[in-house]
């Protein structure tokens, strides 16, 4: 399973309004995801693909409120080469009928003019309400909904956490395209499980594609969804959320003169703590490397300024990886875990540079 080419002429593009200048019809894909499957590298890879004579948004959604996908992205992906990253962090993005949703989806598409949208919903998120917002009346006219793809680890397929939980569940019944990321890591138990899991979760068109790293074709984002979400009907929302929509996340509050600022999340069955820093403050590489190694928590993400240069880094149950980057406005990191060490904070600020 290998990356795919568009051909122009199946290749659907957005309309300008000469009249208003709106934008309408943006070929758009959701692509969903638990925690840890690898929809950030997956969404790289698509990028990495991307026509050079086109120009495409990315609207990233995370659990935590100190926001560091969109850090990541950027750091690899920049506007000069006709990509434009724009998060929602705080919590599901649909919360409070889309508020904030819709704010940074009019911002992105109005600075960027894309001619593709890629949305990466939190993978504790509510998909489903997710889809109800972009088929909005409000949304109808700006974008053009394609296929769906939820990326899954078929060796999660025996822990009854995942197979149980909502959200998990609410990702498979979506999808359009489901993909078995990492299966160079499985075994054939792991695939055929897989393969009995999606013919009795998931809908009967759904399509299925194993692949390795997140390398996914371009040709899975073309085509329809063959099903329509109807707007929920008024105050049905009853899951949590970790937003309000209207406080102001951390992610846009201004640093305090102590040079840091944290803030925390909760639900879904998990905890998110996170950190941004100053970028004054630097960091000692080695340092952050053994604490990273030793934390053993569901999912971490950072950007660090360090003494070394500027790195992203990963923590999953799968290992540990750093990626040099171009550049960051800051360093920041996000942990989600069963429960959250109020050891932390203590050993961030001991891996600073003298």
């Amino acid at each position: 399973f290998g990356a795919g080419h568009l051909d122009s002429s199946l290749k659907s593009r957005p309309v300008v309004s000469v009249e208003s200048d709106k934008i309408l019809a943006v070929p758009t894909n959701v692509i969903t995801g638990f925690l840890g499957v690898g929809k950030t590298t997956a969404i790289l890879a698509l990028l990495n693909q991307k026509p050079e004579s086109e120009r495409w948004a990315v609207l990233v959604n995370e659990f935590g409120e100190i926001g560091v996908d969109g850090s990541l992205v950027s750091g690899e992906a920049s506007e000069e080469q006709g990509i434009y990253v724009r998060e929602v962090p705080g919590g599901c993005m649909c919360c409070v009928s889309g508020l904030p949703m819709q704010i940074a989806l009019a911002q992105l598409l109005r600075r960027a003019k894309p001619d593709r949208l890629l949305i990466e919903p939190t993978g504790l998120g509510h998909p489903i309400e997710v889809l109800r917002t972009l088929s909005s009346e409000h949304n109808r006219e700006v974008i053009d909904l394609g296929p769906t793809i939820t990326l899954v680890d078929a060796r999660n397929l025996s822990d009854e956490r995942y197979v149980t939980h909502e959200t998990f569940l609410q990702q498979l019944q979506i999808a359009n395209v489901v993909v078995g990321n990492k299966v160079d890591l499985y075994t054939d138990e792991d695939q055929t499980r897989l393969e009995s899991f999606v013919g009795s979760r998931c809908r009967k068109d759904a399509r299925l594609v194993m692949t390795e790293q997140g390398k996914l074709s371009l040709d899975l984002l073309q085509g329809k969804p063959g099903i329509s979400y109807a707007p929920a009907p008024e105050n049905s929302h009853d899951h949590h959320h970790g937003s309000d929509g209207e406080q102001t996340l951390a992610s846009d509050l201004p640093i305090p003169e102590s040079g840091m600022l944290s803030a925390s999340n909760e639900g879904e069955g998990f905890q998110s703590v996170g950190w941004r820093f100053a970028p004054t403050q630097v960091f000692e590489r080695e340092s952050l490397h053994a604490l990273f190694r030793g934390l053993g928590v569901e999912r971490m993400k950072a950007v660090f300024i360090t003494t070394d240069g500027i790195f992203g880094y990963n923590l999953t149950k799968d290992g540990f990886t750093e990626t040099e980057l171009d550049d960051c406005a800051e360093s920041r990191i996000e942990i989600i875990a069963d429960s959250a060490n109020e050891e932390w904070e203590g050993k961030l600020l001991s891996c600073r540079a003298e």
